[in-house]
């Protein structure tokens, strides 16, 4: 009998919670096999079988474990039984009829049901049957998944989501995740901890808007991914962070560590909660190096699949409250950094251009600051810059006008 216990997953990192068990008491799990899902404050990731034979689980799913900890024993010694296999692929060679009769079906089921939304098989398959748009049905599983019975209550109360009863006072608990409880704990340290204030100022969005409009198709078909704003702004950021680097900085102690790089913190909404994996050397990747990196990146946030390395260090932090239509918001620093741009929502407004009253793409960008490292000086013209090279995105190339730099002014 071996026991596998939990593995250490960083040096800041004393415990995690067990999400839940893969494999079950008493089945067969080989080699290298996914066992069980483990969650730390900064990310979730997997425990695997170190050998193969029966799983005996030790402990229990929403436990908080120690490093070290035991999480299961896996009695090497007994004999496999007649119906595992090592690989999948005998299982589905074996039942080559069946697939062929669901092939009818698949498209039915991902039709119903979109790509961020989890339900169980069995859901699935009622709401592919009853065709039930997954929009009409609230998921009461944890994280929001989709159960058979969730189903059946959107059938029986049709045109009320989640089949809830009028006037109902139901109430629900449940345990704060290890990433949200330290989501919370570094929200309220930043506001405690540091002078943070928030500047604010508008960019006129229409000649990225025309770029993309011309160039899109292109982009996309030379490299692979979408030509996006996250891109320009990214860019336009890491100038102006080269060119005031107080807002590149942070406090350590009573010291101040300037960077001479950029590594940029991306926002991202993920199932688990709010995570913020890091483009490092931002200033030398090109347009579509950085769309590759926050695609990369989103992806592996939705998936719970981001590492440590993935996650820690960053100098600067930008976040899009637009994708989710906000207009104006102050977003709160991401310590130890000291300083956060927000985007938001693209809304067209009349604005004076050359005397005359035009409708313009206009976007609210906010920088929030530790105003104990940087001043209003500081703060304003790093946002007037960032301004300046999105509503000029030939400055891009090479961050100033390029009649200027011919002239060497």
């Amino acid at each position: 009998m071996i026991e596998i216990k939990v593995p250490a997953v960083g040096e800041s990192i004393s415990e995690v919670t067990l999400v839940k068990w893969i494999k079950k008491e008493g089945e067969w799990v080989e080699r290298d096999e996914v066992i069980c899902e483990l969650e730390s404050e900064k990310a979730t990731f997997e425990l695997n079988a170190e050998q193969a034979g029966i799983l005996h689980p030790v402990a229990e799913e929403g436990a908080t474990l120690n490093i070290g900890d035991l999480a299961c024993k896996i009695d090497e010694t007994a004999k496999r039984p007649e119906g595992a296999a090592p690989a999948a692929a005998p299982k589905e060679a074996a039942k080559p009829a069946a697939k062929e009769e669901k092939k009818a079906e698949a498209p039915k089921t991902a039709a119903a049901l979109p790509a961020d939304v989890k339900a169980t098989p069995v859901a699935q398959a009622i709401m592919s049957d009853k065709q039930v748009s997954a929009a009409n049905v609230k998921g009461s599983g944890s994280m929001g998944r989709i159960l058979k019975q969730d189903v059946l209550d959107a059938l029986a109360n049709p045109g009320k989501k989640g089949g809830s009863a009028a006037f109902s006072r139901d109430e629900k608990r449940e345990k704060m995740s290890n990433l949200r409880k330290t989501v919370s704990r570094r929200l309220v340290e930043a506001k405690n901890t540091t002078a943070m204030l928030t500047t604010f100022n508008e960019v006129d969005m229409t000649r990225i808007m025309e770029i993309r409009k011309v160039y899109k198709d292109k982009f996309k078909e030379a490299h692979g991914v979408n030509l996006g704003f996250m891109s320009f702004f990214t860019k336009a950021c890491t100038y102006a962070l080269l060119e005031w680097p107080a807002v590149n900085a942070y406090i350590d102690g009573e010291e101040i560590v300037y960077h001479n790089y950029c590594d940029i913190s991306i926002a991202v909404s993920a199932p688990k909660g709010l995570v913020v994996p890091v483009i490092r050397n931002a200033e030398s990747l090109g347009m579509a190096e950085i769309e590759a990196k926050v695609m990369e990146l989103a992806g592996k946030a939705r998936d719970n699949k981001l590492s440590m390395e993935e996650m820690t260090g960053g100098t600067f932090t930008i976040t899009n409250g637009g994708v989710f239509g906000s207009l104006m918001s102050t977003p709160i620093i991401n310590i130890p950094q000291s300083a956060i741009l927000g985007m938001h929502k693209i809304q067209e407004r009349p604005m004076v251009v050359n005397g005359k009253i035009e409708a313009r793409p206009m976007m609210y960008l906010a920088l929030s600051y530790d105003h104990r490292i940087i001043d209003g000086r500081e703060s304003v013209s790093f946002l007037v810059r960032v301004k300046e090279l999105l509503e000029n995105p030939e400055l891009l190339l090479i961050g100033q006008d390029p009649v200027k730099a011919l002239l060497n002014m």
